[in-house]
């Protein structure tokens, strides 16, 4: 099995040099699963970060080969789960097919302490991209 780790200069770099943005898994049939560390994004409310966070998601998918549609799993990180429906909203503009298996949270605060959401997902790129 081949790992790859990556922040490709493509997309937004990341806030921290702690982490990296993408890791890439080569499967043997030679598809690949992307592992996309959590994405925040600058706005006022939750609807404009949300649409931040799918943009650098977007862009950091491209840069692998992969489209939103690839996406198998998605964790979002919600500092007001109240707001759950502005979010929705937005995650159903980008995310437009079956949708990916999924978990929300409530959390009290994320690594920024603007930042109202965080989300992190995993895709499946077939092996002919």
């Amino acid at each position: 099995m081949k790992v790859t780790i990556d922040n490709p200069a493509s997309a937004p770099q990341p806030l921290s040099p702690y982490y990296s943005q993408v890791a890439r898994v080569e499967q043997p049939d030679g598809s690949a699963l992307l592992y996309l560390s959590g994405q925040i994004a600058e706005g006022a409310t939750l609807a404009e970060q949300s649409r931040g966070v799918f943009e650098t998601i977007d862009a950091l998918l491209k840069a692998h080969g992969a489209t939103l549609a690839d996406i198998i799993n998605i964790r979002t990180y919600l500092t007001d789960i109240g707001k759950l429906h502005e979010y929705g909203a937005v995650r159903r503009e980008f995310l437009t097919g079956t949708p990916p298996t999924s978990m929300t949270f409530e959390v009290p605060r994320l690594f920024r302490p603007e930042a109202q959401i965080e989300v992190e997902v995993v895709a499946a790129v077939p092996a002919d991209r």
